[in-house]
């Protein structure tokens, strides 16, 4: 044997040895330093292993964990923003990509297109109604910083493109709280949406009249996202195009898609389930002429949508007796 190997297999023994006695004694300090309280011990008295206390935001509230951010202090306000997500997600989650929790409402976001897969916002009369102490002109555009750099969206991607940001939640579905309304301008939140004769003109009368129910039931349950459908074009054939913006490759939909469920109060289930296509539309045509089989929707987006109600449950959908 060279006297090479011999030195790196010396040098190799007396690097394992170091750590396995820095091993040793940092398990060692490391038990002194901590209360029994924070191990489970064996019946011999050895600590086996550090006890996992319970986390606000790891799924306390069944089927996923609320991604807000987890103040050091104030554990109140984080249980107040869990109590919230399980009402807003009452009826199930239409899918588990990328959760993202805010304190009004619920989105799951496609890092692939950077839109939102879906949506999700719980409203009543008292989150709807008019506020004063509610300002929407002091709301900014911003990107949500918890998603990965990668994957953002930034206002740059819109400016130029001739696209508006148009909100998913809308921001009149969140005054209870000037925070609640600041939070709808996230970016995680916006899609690109033709301007006028959509997001300012047709678009915005559904989600007013989603508002409007809200002032006629007692809870409304609104799921809102996009979708990219395919047309065919001249060969004959089905192909699902659909426009990118900016250096971020923002995906334009080429339709969006509503689905509201409203509580009664005697506790009955109606469902309504919308399809509009991200484009010019004639303010005279009646939203009726857009409501679609929820199951059809569901197909498109690869989504179950209140999968905790079984269908036989609702009394009516789109207006009709089940």
């Amino acid at each position: 044997m060279s006297s090479n190997t011999m030195s790196r297999i010396l040098l190799l023994s007396s690097v394992g040895i170091g750590s396995y006695f820095a091993g040793v004694y940092i398990e060692r300090t490391n038990k002194q330093a901590c209360s029994n309280d924070d191990y489970v011990k064996s019946p011999a008295g050895d600590y086996l292993q550090q006890k996992l206390k319970p986390k606000p935001g790891l799924p306390i509230f069944g089927t996923v964990s609320a991604a807000s951010p987890i103040p050091a202090s104030g554990d109140l306000l984080v249980q107040s923003n869990v109590s919230r997500v399980g009402q807003i997600m009452k009826f199930g989650f239409p899918g588990l990509d990328n959760v993202r929790s805010y304190d009004d409402y619920v989105l799951s976001y496609d890092r692939r297109t950077r839109v939102a897969h879906w949506v999700f916002e719980h409203l009543t009369a008292d989150r709807v109604k008019h506020n004063d102490a509610v300002d929407r002109s002091k709301c900014d555009f911003k990107p949500d910083e918890s998603v990965h750099p990668f994957f953002r969206s930034l206002n740059s991607d819109y400016k130029g493109s001739g696209f508006d940001r148009g909100h998913l939640a809308a921001a009149g579905n969140h005054k209870a709280d000037q925070k609640h309304c600041e939070q709808t301008f996230f970016l995680t939140n916006m899609a690109p949406q033709v301007g006028v004769g959509f997001n300012r003109d047709k678009w915005n009368s559904l989600e007013r009249y989603v508002r409007k129910l809200a002032k006629e039931y007692p809870n409304v349950y609104c799921c809102t996202g996009p979708l990219y459908l395919p047309r065919k074009e001249s060969d004959g054939k089905l192909y699902v195009r659909y426009q990118v913006i900016g250096v971020n490759n923002v995906a334009v939909p080429t339709h969006f898609y509503k689905v509201v469920v409203m509580e009664t109060t005697d506790h009955r289930l109606e469902m309504e389930a919308y399809v509009l296509p991200n484009q010019k539309i004639d303010e005279q045509t009646p939203l009726t002429m857009f409501q679609v089989p929820p199951e059809t929707i569901e197909r498109a987006a690869g989504l179950l949508f209140f999968d905790k109600i079984a269908r036989s449950q609702l009394s009516k959908i789109n207006g009709k007796k089940v």
